[in-house]
């Protein structure tokens, strides 16, 4: 074939480094910007983002020259020099090692979307760590809980 055509779309959650809660509501905005603009000079689709104080939920159609994990490092280091040259918050931020990586049919779109989206409501009845062991049991996906969320 003389083209490449694909059809990728993923859905990317991470937890900041010992799962504090140290995305502040008033830098959210300028965070998720930030990483809009890094996906999109890597000529990713994003689809949806909300970064929550403790976690980031992140939407796109990949761009299939990179692979997942190296965007994700890429990514998360990228964002944290961001964070932690504006001084966006108390500290040193960092996030913390390890992502998962969800993959969705075009059919799911709105609904990642939506999920996304309402992520302040969905955590008024569930943590960030119930909704990742949720996630991975829904896709069927091995591990053990003692390694799933570094304690720092």
């Amino acid at each position: 074939m003389a083209n490449t055509y694909t059809q990728l779309y993923i859905h990317l959650i991470f937890a900041v480094s010992g799962r504090t809660n140290s995305i502040k509501s008033e830098y959210k905005i300028e965070i998720e910007k930030y990483i809009s603009g890094f996906l999109k000079n890597k000529k990713h689709k994003l689809l949806a983002i909300n970064c929550m104080p403790d976690h980031s939920h992140i939407f796109i159609g990949l761009n299939p020259e990179h692979s997942v994990s190296n965007l994700v490092r890429e990514m998360k280091i990228s964002s944290a020099n961001f964070i932690n040259e504006k001084k966006l918050t108390l500290g040193k931020f960092s996030w913390q090692e390890g992502y998962g990586a969800f993959s969705y049919s075009k059919s799911s779109i709105d609904n990642v979307i939506k999920y996304i989206n309402n992520q302040q409501e969905h955590h008024r009845k569930k943590s960030f760590q119930e909704e990742y062991i949720n996630f991975l049991n829904k896709y069927n996906i091995s591990f053990d809980e003692r390694y799933i969320f570094k304690s720092d």
